[in-house]
């Protein structure tokens, strides 16, 4: 398309203008010899073609196209090379100036003074020089308004792009003038404040966020980089993360922009960036006891809602796992999956740990501050192992979390809110810690809105083949050894042994095992100590016992009771005491039993 074309109204225009001062017909055409615009029958002509189409014709719109020189036409009918019409003898036209249109170094057009009358013809050979040069300017005006449209047409489309830029950053966008009221601000920004865009321009920041550190910008000039900032609007808790820059004009500060995001968003690029925690779902949890599937079931249909749980039960029984299997199936799984042992973490670091802290709070702390681990779990979920060894003074700390869902960093007032949802677990009798004020009430009833128990392993003795085949296939792997199977006297010794360990200790067994094996086959001699010397304490005979006679079989089942009892609840007279009433026994009857079956001295072998 030509490029009068493109600007056909302002050209129609300028011809209308040209002949209104003249009181001539005016023809303007384009470098491709289309008629663009014209007055009188030139009008109903547009878009049709001159001369044939033909530029290099020899006519008249022709040369002028391809001389760049104006031309002088004082009788058109008696000029065979003014128009192909004068050879068939209908030509109209008595006389015609025109002039090239030139535009940036290019012949464009022509645009024509054309007489239909005598008048007209004497009023173009008499005025011929001052026309041209109204011409001329005509011209001049044309292509200026040419490239004037073209320069908003140009800065409309780098407006459009730079607008649509804005808009797809998942950045908030705001900008503020020089009075602090807001000029503008992209989709995001309305979502993240709240409010729609006409709600929002013209608006003082300040109200919006109140003494944000934007409006200091305006009178330093001095801008700042992803900088936390807390607001509060109505009901709506905002923090963010915030870059500030000034928009200088002529060396004065004209306004401020500043890019943001929720604090919650970025923290979750860095767990997602920085966390190896692989996702772990109900399916992949080993096991097909009574008690393991009771306790799954639980948990899958505990999963979908927001209360708070409390995972109880042994060390070792797959606490963690099940609070991570929780969380994949809940609907923050794309949410961090904040994992804070308390009792492995010194007490004197623990607060600020779990609560985070501000510059200076003490001495050590980091200039910038530090986030706590309920911040760094915002949208997600917080697992609390060991909760049990939770000092008080940070139980009341946790209570308020629990109340408000929002986090006080240590040396500051200003509250933080989280989007929670916290998963607890403890080996501990909680309850019995709370009669003994070791543990505050209000945070346990807080804390076990959802209580899930973890069975121990000798209480779904039926898990204890799949799970050694599942740990011998991944320290096989693991470990590059072609170990093929256990010898059945380590799986008769596995399913009698009583794993005060649980889980953790027979995966630990295996691996101490596949790692000493040097067979096809894992032996006796390559099981742990603790593990073998149980063979020969608890009288474990293996495959060949079905042999024995009934009273053998009594006998030995008996003494492996007493032996797991005594595992579970010690030696001492108390545990003994313990043993003896859970039995319903006399405490000089399991004496008596316990010094038949060489069960007194038991523990010195461990």
């Amino acid at each position: 398309m030509s490029l009068l074309r493109e600007f056909q109204e302002i050209t129609q225009q300028v011809a209308e203008a040209i002949s209104a001062a003249l009181q001539i017909e005016t023809e303007i055409v384009d470098d491709t010899m289309t008629i663009i615009a014209g007055t009188g029958k030139y009008k109903d002509r547009i878009n049709t073609k001159e001369e044939g189409g033909e530029v290099n014709a020899g006519y008249l719109y022709g040369r002028v196209l391809t001389t760049n020189q104006p031309f002088f036409i004082e009788d058109a009918r008696s000029d065979p090379s003014y128009d192909p019409s004068v050879l068939q003898g209908v030509t109209e036209e008595l006389a015609e100036l025109c002039t090239p249109i030139h535009y940036k170094g290019e012949v464009i057009g022509v645009i024509g003074l054309i007489a239909f009358t005598e008048t007209q013809r004497r009023l173009l050979i008499h005025n011929r020089l001052p026309y041209l040069t109204f011409l001329q300017r005509m011209t001049e005006l044309l292509t200026g308004k040419i490239a004037e449209q073209e320069a908003w047409n140009e800065w409309k489309k780098t407006f459009t792009q730079l607008e649509t830029l804005i808009e797809s950053i998942h950045e908030g966008i705001i900008a503020i003038d020089e009075r602090g009221l807001i000029s503008n601000c992209n989709k995001t920004a309305q979502q993240l404040i709240q409010k729609n865009k006409k709600e929002l321009i013209g608006t003082p920041l300040q109200t919006i966020w109140a003494d944000s550190p934007m409006l200091q910008v305006l009178e330093t000039g001095v801008g700042y980089v992803e900088q936390e900032e807390i607001y509060r609007l109505g009901e709506h808790d905002m923090h963010f993360i915030v870059t500030a820059r000034p928009i200088r004009v002529a060396d004065r500060v004209a306004g401020v922009v500043a890019s943001f995001r929720r604090m919650a968003d970025m923290r979750r690029l860095a767990y997602v960036l920085t966390n190896e925690h692989k996702d772990l779902y109900f399916s992949e949890i080993i096991g097909k006891s009574r008690s393991k599937s009771l306790v799954i079931k639980q948990a899958e249909q505990v999963a979908r809602g927001t209360s708070n749980i409390l995972i109880t039960g042994e060390s070792g029984t797959g606490k963690g796992m099940i609070a991570a299997a929780i969380h994949s199936a809940s609907n923050r799984r794309d949410g961090p999956f904040i994992i804070v042992n308390c009792g492995a973490i010194p007490e004197a670091l623990l607060e600020s740990e779990l609560f985070g802290y501000v510059a200076g709070a003490f001495t050590g702390a980091k200039r910038e501050g530090k986030a706590g681990k309920f911040e760094l779990a915002d949208g997600g979920t917080i697992f609390l192992d060991e909760i049990g060894d939770l000092p008080l003074h940070l139980q009341v700390k946790l209570l308020h979390i629990l109340q408000s869902k929002q986090v006080e960093r240590v040396g500051s007032n200003q509250l933080i809110p989280v989007n929670i949802r916290v998963i607890s677990a403890t080996n501990k009798n909680l309850e019995e810690m709370v009669r003994n004020r070791e543990f505050r009430e209000d945070l346990y009833f807080r804390l076990n809105v959802i209580p899930l128990h973890m069975p121990p392993l000798r209480e779904r003795v039926e898990d204890i083949p799949l799970l050694m085949d599942h740990f011998l296939a991944k320290y096989r792997e693991l470990l590059g050894h072609p170990i093929l199977d256990f010898t059945p006297e380590v799986r008769a010794l596995f399913m009698h042994y009583h794993w005060p360990g649980n889980v953790r200790e027979l995966e630990n067994a295996i691996e101490y095992a596949v790692n000493m094996e040097v067979s096809p086959y894992i032996g006796l001699d390559s099981v742990p100590v603790r593990i073998r010397q149980h063979h020969s304490v608890s009288g474990i005979t293996g495959p060949g016992e079905a042999d024995q006679p009934l009273k053998e079989r009594l006998q030995r089942h008996e003494r492996q009771i007493l032996y797991s009892m005594l595992q579970q609840y010690g030696y001492s007279l108390e545990a003994k005491k313990l043993v003896a009433e859970k039995l319903d026994i006399g405490l000089a009857t399991l004496y008596r039993k316990l010094e038949g079956h060489k069960l007194l001295n038991a523990e010195k072998v461990f």
